[in-house]
């Protein structure tokens, strides 16, 4: 079996020999563009700002999420809630987990919301679309035209 890096081993490797090792395979999967976060968190901070009262960028980021961001809805057993939401809670500003409803006896029914950081371009261009809208219809100027923000979205993955 034959494997390819992306940075040199060099030391990193020899300091390898004889400790045991670990290898994980997944498929590669395209990096967010810096260009699309700035513009998510540019979105935001407008958009909280234009509200009155105004809103945190991350109330805003969080609200985008919720409304057509990604989740999981499971049950959770009532004994575990807090545990689950912490360790949930502590991956990011987007990961998030909300109460829906009563599942059966001990449990809760809930959705799981993830961060933009596990987005795929489709997901993402789906949040900033509605970001976009959002402050179109607070008449926020956005800063980029439909073909620049289509150019960026174009670029994610390629640096």
């Amino acid at each position: 079996m034959s494997f390819v890096t992306r940075t040199p081993p060099g030391e990193w490797f020899d300091s390898l020999k004889g400790k045991p090792v670990s290898v994980e395979i997944k498929k590669e999967s395209k990096a967010r563009s810096k260009d699309a976060n700035a513009f998510c968190w540019a979105l935001c901070a407008d958009i909280g700002k234009a509200m009155n009262p105004p809103l945190s960028k991350e109330d805003v980021y969080r609200t985008a999420i919720k409304a057509v961001g990604v989740y999981w809805q499971t049950p959770i057993p009532l004994f575990s809630l807090d545990d689950v939401r912490r360790r949930w809670e502590s991956h990011g500003t987007g990961w998030f987990l909300e109460v829906v409803d009563d599942d059966a006896p001990g449990r809760k029914r809930v959705n799981m919301y993830f961060g933009t950081s596990t987005y795929t371009v489709d997901e993402m261009r789906v949040l900033l679309d509605w970001l976009v809208d959002q402050a179109e219809q607070m008449q926020i100027p956005i800063p980029l035209s439909k073909a620049e923000q289509e150019q960026m979205l174009e670029r994610w993955g390629k640096r």
